[in-house]
């Protein structure tokens, strides 16, 4: 029996592990599914457009030769005036002129552009052309930005449980360290008090009756009559609640009486796991200087590796790009010149957003209860003093 037990047991842990992990992957594999359906879709529309010389191209060649004839290379007055009109003429310029559509809307170029859509960062570098591309943008964003917000409150909600039980385990062991400290200090006067208490306990061994009770209390008549009576209704609790059975575990009675009957609870913790998404983020309370220091040392580490294949950033500048990315404002200043490589910074823009989103919903709790203060004095303070009359 015990050589069948154990495969058993082991077959229920690795079951209920799957329903517990089902819900959260069902929603990162459809985000990557619903990343990886775009980006074909992009890439064939955008990809493949006819590229065509309009009007305004051709305006601006003939001026920008209009120009280099111009400037001549003896006189250094002219130099100045040259700046200025190449830096107008160029203001007039559509970047789409000098993008070939092939490498820009290429698979991971169009990955790249989707990440960048239902993750609403948005940089403006990359961005559909064609008509059909803007149509199935809007289409495409009206149902990815919720599922990433989605896939963001049940990840948030896995951080926030994580957050908060680190942090409750750092009070407990800060709690111990005091009170081991202060415990050292008053050790002869605690055990003193214990024994002290010890000694006045009332043990009931076996169940007892009121007349019975009355007896065993020799000094319960010299005592007040609210003082007796609140030790006997004290004793009357201790005695029902020895007497009453355990609560029987129904679930298990099922489950060992009749299997069959018990084979849809996966289904309904699966379905009750779905409908927990974000109630773990509602209860966390950690301080916000602590989330505020997590994203600075979160933002530092990718700050630190990112030069490494962008040359253009030093450690400011990829600290900028990675807080204007995971606050998703996106102004699209800082270009990258590898997006493949930043592809693989996925899961860490997924995560960063939402230790980020932790950090705005902490502090606009914060900000509720400011609020609450401020109109609840203003309120008070406001409030006509009651006159007292003389009789």
């Amino acid at each position: 029996m015990a050589t069948t037990s154990q495969p058993l047991r082991g077959k229920t842990t690795c079951k209920k592990i799957f329903w517990a992990v089902f819900p959260h992957a069902c929603f990162i594999l459809s985000l990557v599914i619903y990343a990886f359906l775009g980006a074909l879709m992009f890439s064939h529309i955008e990809g493949t457009r006819e590229v065509t010389v309009n009007e305004e191209y051709r305006i601006f060649l003939q001026n920008l030769t209009f120009l280099a004839r111009k400037l001549s290379d003896n006189v250094t007055e002219n130099d100045k005036m040259f700046k200025d009109d190449i830096r107008e003429l160029f203001n007039t310029a559509d970047p789409v002129w000098f993008i070939n559509p092939e490498e820009r809307w290429s698979f991971f170029g169009s990955l790249f552009f989707c990440c960048t859509v239902f993750t609403t960062v948005g940089y403006g570098n990359t961005y559909p052309v064609t008509r059909a591309g803007k149509y199935l943008c809007m289409l495409y964003a009206l149902f990815g930005i919720p599922l990433m917000f989605l896939v963001l409150t049940d990840m948030g909600d896995i951080l926030a449980t994580v957050l908060s039980k680190s942090y409750n385990e750092f009070r407990k062991l800060q709690s111990k360290i005091l009170a081991s400290k202060l415990f050292s200090g008053s050790t002869c006067s605690k055990r003193h008090e214990l024994k002290s208490r010890a000694q006045s306990k009332i043990v009931i061994n076996e169940p007892l009756t009121i007349v019975e009770v009355l007896r065993s209390q020799s000094g319960a008549k010299r005592r007040p009559a609210k003082y007796r009576n609140v030790e006997l209704f004290e004793m009357l609790i201790a005695r029902e609640s020895k007497n009453t059975p355990p609560a029987r575990n129904r679930s298990m009675e099922r489950w060992s009486s009749c299997p069959e009957l018990a084979r849809e609870k996966p289904v309904s913790r699966v379905i009750e796991n779905f409908d927990k998404i974000g109630k773990e983020l509602e209860k966390l309370d950690v301080p916000i200087v602590l989330m505020v220091l997590v994203i600075f040392v979160y933002i530092s580490c990718a700050a630190a590796i990112l030069p490494n294949w962008e040359k253009n950033m030093d450690f400011q500048e990829a600290f900028y790009f990675c807080f204007i990315t995971l606050t998703t404002i996106g102004f699209g200043d800082t270009k990258l010149e590898h997006p493949k490589f930043f592809l693989f910074f996925s899961l860490y823009i997924m995560i960063g957003m939402e230790i980020v989103f932790i950090a705005f919903k902490l502090g606009q709790d914060r900000l509720i209860v400011l609020y609450k203060k401020v109109i609840s004095f203003c309120a008070e303070k406001n409030m006509p003093s009651k006159k007292i009359y003389p009789k």
